[in-house]
């Protein structure tokens, strides 16, 4: 299972948490050096280009140290933070031409075999990274990816990449947890069509 960004023993955190509230100088920066490569590796997952990865991240440290007020212990203040970094990519992918668009069940589900059953879907339950999928699979993976609708995107990277549960990704972007498992189903039907369709012409 991927590494989630959270605080390290209990506590860990109390130090940092104080001085970005009582606005210390050099709290910022001790934010930055904690959490800013964790941070950025999320971003970089869902919006899949440094660039973006970069906006994102300066975006959500700068929420954490202007809302550190409404942090409480209720929570880690390392998921609190992924939270905001989740919030700030979405609105980054959101951002994009066609970021909204719907994908049709009809359109990606696998074709019928002949005893009139669907073919059976390759097992996504592994994690993934499209950087360490191996060989020529690496390129169309992304591709694949990077031309999900932003919903879809966001759903699949955080259950497949990040390994969030459906009840974290429909609590952050407050959505219901059916609708996120249903976006997750139809992100994998699409990505493993795009797949299929690229083994099949590079035959």
């Amino acid at each position: 299972m991927k590494r989630r960004i959270t605080s390290e023993p209990v506590d860990a955190d109390a130090g940092l948490v104080e001085a970005l509230r009582r606005d210390d100088a050099g709290a910022a920066g001790q934010l930055v050096e904690r959490y800013g490569d964790c941070v950025y590796r999320l971003a970089l997952r869902i919006t899949g280009g440094r660039e973006d990865a970069e906006d994102v991240t300066e975006d959500a440290l700068g929420t954490v140290a202007r809302t550190i007020g409404a942090f409480t212990r209720e929570s880690e203040f390392g998921s609190w933070i992924e939270r905001i970094t989740a919030t700030a990519a979405y609105r980054k992918l959101s951002s994009r031409p066609l970021a909204m668009s719907e994908i049709a069940l009809d359109d990606v589900l696998p074709p019928l075999g002949s005893d009139g059953h669907f073919e059976p879907i390759d097992d996504w339950t592994t994690r993934f990274e499209p950087w360490a999928t191996p060989g020529r699979l690496r390129e169309p993976l992304t591709q694949a990816i990077d031309a999900l609708p932003a919903d879809y995107r966001m759903a699949l990277i955080l259950r497949d990449s990040a390994g969030w549960s459906s009840s974290d990704i429909a609590e952050t972007l407050g959505l219901d947890p059916s609708a996120i498992m249903s976006r997750v189903h139809r992100a994998r039907l699409f990505v493993r069509k795009r797949l299929a369709e690229y083994l099949t012409s590079a035959r």
